[in-house]
Parts: C-alpha cells; structure tokens; sequence
C-alpha cells in the first residue's frame, strides 16, 4: 500500500475533486466532514464519475444514473450490479492523503 498527496482539505460537504495517482485516477469527496476517495469509474461502462453528483453518500454516474455509496463502494440502483473500489483518506497536518493498495 502507498500514500499519495491529494491536496488541502479544504473541500466543503458535497464538492468532488479528481486525484491523480499512479495507479489510477481517483473521485476525492467529503460527506459530513469526513472525506472519501472512490475509483474515477463507473462500473457500468467504464465512464467518468468525476462529472457526476454527490448526494449524502451517493455518487451519480453522469452517463446513465447508476449510483454508488462512497463508503463502500457497492452499487446502488440500476444499471450497475458490480461495486467500484473505495481507498482510505486521512488528514495530516492540513492535507489529504489517499492510501492506494
């Protein structure tokens, strides 16, 4: 597992922020306080969730509605059936850190 800058937190409940790793590219969010980095991907089509909506602890694929809990990953409403991978973010000092495996 490896840690990768995300940026300040200075993100406010219900904003997105795209965050490029090595691996892959990631959906950074914040949901009460607490923030979550989801894979940049929906697992219906392989499209962008980056330009969708977050609502409470939902994601909204752009494309065609599929929804996603940024807690777990696991896919809430047609049409996706297969989850998306959700990563670990901690605040140090003022900055977010993502932990990708």
């Amino acid at each position: 597992m490896a840690s990768y800058p995300a940026g300040p937190a200075d993100l406010q409940d219900g904003q997105l922020r795209v965050v490029d790793t090595p691996y892959e590219q990631l959906v950074l969010c914040r949901v009460e306080g607490r923030y979550y980095a989801v894979e940049n991907r929906c697992s219906h089509d392989d499209g962008p969730l980056s330009g969708g909506s977050l609502e409470g602890c939902e994601i909204e694929c752009p494309r065609h509605g599929a929804r996603f809990d940024v807690r777990t990953g696991k896919p809430l409403c047609m049409p996706a059936v297969v989850g998306i991978s959700t990563y670990e973010v901690e605040e140090v000092q003022g900055q977010l850190v993502v932990e990708v495996d």
